[in-house]
């Protein structure tokens, strides 16, 4: 039996005949009983802890203040373990704007990168250089007032100091010209009551290298070319052979009896056929559609720009050259005309190869595009872009303006397509809620860059530079915004 119960046992059981001091002996050695089990357990307690706090002691722990040498746990590398790294493309799969380090400090300085506070610098031709992107093409869209206009002037105006020249095959409402004249170049104005004339039958800019035979097929062939594309965007279809023979037979006739060919002359040789060509009576009638269609140009609504020699020359050599459109902006039809002539104009520059880099600007493109002849030249000129050592920038409102060029799937809709697929470098201000979803959809976005756009403030846009990501501050010099500024009569 314990001590505890042999206690317990002492103080219930209690005789029936015994003595007091029988009694009180009991009870001390039953206290004393107690007092010994009690020490017994503080001792055998006291053991416990000691023998725990020996092995302890006895175990080894690392030092409050840690271990010193390689073994200490301070620099990873010391460890000599493999250290994660990943590119920022796939960082991004958690967080669009997560590590990411900037296109580099080459090129042209646009502004402040929002989520590294860096200064974002971007070009085009650098950038291709350096295998970032294949395709030096882009795409800017924003709503009015949101700043993309600045941006694109921006662009272009930084890159002329790097030796680049300037383009703009046609400028709707004459924003460039102030640029065009601050920077040494020239902008070419047309319109109604102006003297300016354009000859669509200019030779144009000759190559260096060409020789005479090869300048004179090429001439030949640009005329053509221009003069079916001209005939197609006034009759608003495509041309027939019988009406492609009226028109090279015509242009062979004009060219061989006139040094300089106006486009009245060849009219005339389409409406009424010389007495030496065979089957008179039955060119004319082939002809007789587009012949009226070009008449148009030269003695009808559209009279007053094409009908004698050019008055304007296009000069590749100047930093930049611009088509201002502002006179005749109500009109669609006769800006497309110019647009076109001014693009044959600029391909003959384009395809000299010492005319070094450039950019070409198609702004407010939802006009241009409506036009087949006009697309389709747009088409060529971005899908070779790298032979001709060019970056073509498409400035419009909202991607869903594309869905408007065209019938869902006609053959505009799919070269409106193809050019938002050949720019790697999609600059998207700030939209409307209703057109998140097609944005998004256009450009890939994620969901944390689609709620962007909507919050963006003025000069603020979403970079997309093939598969990576930025918010870009756009910042001015006071002498820019003097000159691109586009609010001057919203604004005392």
């Amino acid at each position: 039996m314990r001590g505890d119960e042999q206690l317990h046992a002492t103080v219930l059981i209690n005789p029936r005949n015994e003595r007091r001091r029988q009694r009180r002996r009991r009870e001390r050695a039953a206290a004393r009983l107690a007092t010994d089990v009690r020490k017994s357990r503080a001792r055998e307690s006291k053991d416990q802890w000691a023998a725990e706090r020996a092995e302890v002691r006895a175990a080894a722990y690392l030092p409050a203040a840690g271990e010193t040498g390689p073994a200490a746990l301070r620099m990873p590398r010391r460890l000599r373990l493999p250290q994660h790294q990943d590119t920022s493309a796939t960082m991004a799969g958690h967080y669009p704007f997560l590590a990411e380090a900037g296109l580099g400090s080459a090129g042209v300085f646009v502004g402040q990168d929002l989520y590294s506070g860096g200064s974002f610098v971007y070009d085009p031709w650098v950038l291709y250089q350096r295998g970032v992107i294949t395709a030096p093409n882009v795409v800017l869209a924003g709503i009015v007032g949101s700043g993309k206009s600045s941006l694109a002037k921006s662009l272009y105006s930084r890159s002329l100091p790097f030796g680049r020249r300037v383009y703009v095959p046609g400028d709707p409402k004459g924003e460039h010209t102030a640029v065009a004249e601050a920077v040494g170049g020239r902008a070419i104005i047309l319109g109604h009551g102006l003297r300016n004339r354009l000859n669509p039958l200019d030779e144009g800019h000759r190559a260096s290298a060409l020789s005479d035979s090869e300048w004179t097929a090429q001439v030949a062939a640009r005329r053509r070319d221009l003069i079916g594309a001209l005939a197609e965007t006034v009759l608003e279809r495509s041309l027939m052979p019988l009406e492609h023979t009226a028109i090279d037979l015509a242009l062979t006739d004009v060219v061989r009896s006139a040094d300089v060919p106006i486009l009245p002359m060849v009219v005339d040789r389409i409406l009424s056929p010389t007495r030496s060509d065979d089957h008179e009576d039955r060119l004319a009638e082939d002809g007789r559609l587009v012949g009226h269609a070009l008449r148009r140009l030269v003695a009808g609504d559209l009279a007053g720009l094409f009908d004698g020699p050019s008055t304007v020359r296009f000069d590749p050599s100047l930093p930049m050259v611009s088509l201002d459109l502002s006179r005749v902006a109500e009109n669609s039809t006769l800006v497309s005309v110019l647009m076109t002539c001014s693009s044959a104009w600029m391909e003959a520059a384009l395809a000299d190869p010492a005319g070094g880099q450039r950019w070409v600007i198609y702004d407010e493109a939802w006009r241009l595009m409506a036009y087949p002849a006009l697309l389709r030249r747009m088409d060529a000129q971005w899908r070779l872009a790298r032979h001709y050592g060019i970056a073509n920038m498409l400035v419009f409102h909202k991607l869903s303006d594309l869905d408007n060029v065209g019938d869902s799937g006609s053959a505009m809709r799919a070269l409106a397509s193809s050019l938002l697929a050949n720019a790697e470098t999609r600059i998207v201000y700030r939209q409307e809620p209703d057109q998140l979803g097609s944005t998004a959809a256009a450009l890939g976005l994620t969901r944390t860059e689609m709620n962007l756009l909507p919050a963006l403030s003025t000069g603020q846009g979403l970079w997309r530079v093939k598969d990576r990501s930025f918010v870009v501050q756009h910042q001015l010099h006071p002498d820019e915004l003097t000159v691109f500024d586009t609010t001057a009569r919203m604004t005392p």
